[in-house]
This record gives C-alpha cells, sequence and structure tokens, in this order.
C-alpha cells in the first residue's frame, strides 16, 4: 500500500463525518499502522506479560472511535488527538480494574523517561499519572492536553499545534511547564507514600 497524506486522511475523515460509512472502511487501514505504533510505543514501558496488547488496545480504540459519530472530523491530527484520549482512557480503566481486582496491589509501573514527560525519574505509576493529569486540567487544561496528546497520541509538536489551535512556540512551552510540574507532583507523591 502507497503512504497516504495527511490530505488524503483527512478527506476522508471529513466524509466520515458527514455519515459516509464507506469513507471510514477505507480509511481505516491508513491510520491502523500509526495508531498500532503509538500503541506499541506506550505499552514497550509496562511490565512483561501485561494483560493488553497493542491489538487488543488499537481495536479497542477502533470500537471507540466508531461510536464518535457526533464529532465534526477536522483533520487527521484531531484524529489522533482523539485516538490519543480514547488511548489514555482505555489504559486507565484496565490498570484500575486490575488494582481493583487485587485490592490495591501491584500497581503496574510505566516509564516516563523514555517517553520524556518527566527527566531523572525511572518510573510512575500509570494511575497517579492520570490523577496528576486531572489535577493539572483543573490548573492549566492546556497543558494537561499538551502531555496527553504528546504522551498517549505520540503527537509531535507542530501536530499538537494544529489541534489546539496555537503556535509550536506555545506548545513547546506548555511541554515544559507541564513536565516540570508532574515531575514535582508525582515525586511529592511518592515521597509521601500516597
Amino acid at each position: 500500500m502507497t503512504n497516504q497524506t495527511p490530505q488524503s486522511i483527512t478527506q476522508l475523515l471529513v466524509a466520515w463525518g458527514q455519515g459516509d460509512r464507506a469513507a471510514l472502511e477505507q480509511m481505516i487501514p491508513l491510520v491502523y499502522q500509526e495508531l498500532r505504533q503509538r500503541a506499541e510505543h506506550y505499552l514497550r514501558h509496562e511490565r512483561p506479560g501485561h494483560l493488553l496488547q497493542p491489538t487488543a488496545l488499537v481495536n479497542e480504540t477502533y470500537l471507540r472511535l466508531i461510536d464518535c459519530d457526533n464529532i465534526q472530523w477536522q483533520n487527521r491530527a484531531q484524529f489522533f488527538a482523539v485516538a490519543a484520549q480514547l488511548m489514555r482512557r482505555i489504559l486507565v480503566d484496565f490498570a484500575r480494574k486490575r488494582d481493583y481486582a487485587k485490592h490495591g496491589g501491584g500497581l503496574r509501573q510505566v516509564s516516563l523517561v523514555e517517553a520524556a514527560i518527566i527527566p531523572h525519574q525511572e518510573s510512575a505509576d500509570l494511575v497517579a499519572l492520570n490523577d496528576a493529569l486531572d489535577t493539572l486540567t483543573q490548573l492549566d487544561p492546556r497543558q494537561s492536553r499538551v502531555v496527553e496528546l504528546r504522551f498517549f497520541g505520540g503527537l509531535k509538536l507542530e501536530e499538537i499545534a494544529e489541534v489546539l489551535k496555537v503556535s509550536v512556540g506555545t506548545v513547546r512551552r506548555d511541554w515544559s511547564l507541564a513536565q516540570a510540574w508532574l515531575y514535582h507532583e508525582l515525586k511529592n507523591k511518592e515521597d509521601s507514600g500516597e
């Protein structure tokens, strides 16, 4: 299959948003590999033998995406932003269910160093990261969204700027501030034993 341009994916997204189900069928093979790569990248930081595999994460994301009939798709970057949000929710729900079943024991570790989120910290718990992002959303929703799009969605700074309709410089500043805030927040929780 030839590489499709972002414009062709955008055209298919717009057609799908206007009710053309055939456009969805044409688009899925074009975005599947990228979604799978993003899922693989994220799950690479999980413990060995993790029950949720990249294919299952992509399939669950796909099922939730096709239920998004009320979204007016604008472009490829917006699509991957929505997919990032859904992947985050799926992973956090999975972690919470697993930890609930174990009555709170054995929380799954997620490396943030390789994902370039928090320098100088080897790993952080996914649920703790999610909770910290929820707190950051209360303080600065755009910074939280930048982290979500970068970490869970694997979007480049330029793509994030397009989704959020701000400059790349603004995204870069939000990214730096969010990294520092998350590092401080997660370190405090770790030090206090929460």
